[in-house]
């Protein structure tokens, strides 16, 4: 992320305040990571991702998924992706360079 200079990174104290946040503070772009397990279930991102859109919806969203270990997961975010739901996802595979030039693609 440092490669990005018109970037600001603010990392979210908790999953709760996440949308809350993105309401007061209209980022332009919402990087989530998913996981097997609470509170960064798909599921749990989901649900956060449609609160964000309510309040912000130009704010694009990008979900950052292991695709080594768990090939069901890394499914659902690329059907999500297919479906029009996120903007773009990331796995954990790729370089930083690549990771900074999706996000500032978006």
């Amino acid at each position: 992320m440092q490669k990005l200079d018109d970037c600001q990174v603010v990392i979210s104290e908790s999953t709760d305040a996440t949308a809350e946040w993105c309401k007061t503070h209209r980022p332009d772009v919402l990087l989530m990571e998913v996981k097997a397990y609470s509170p960064w279930m798909f599921k749990e991102r989901m649900a956060i991702r449609d609160k964000v859109k309510r309040n912000t919806e130009n704010c694009r969203v990008i979900l950052f998924v292991d695709d080594d270990t768990d090939g069901e997961l890394t499914e659902k975010v690329r059907q999500a992706k297919r479906e029009g739901l996120i903007d773009a996802f990331l796995f954990g595979s790729v370089s930083e360079n690549y990771f900074a030039s999706v996000i500032d693609s978006v």
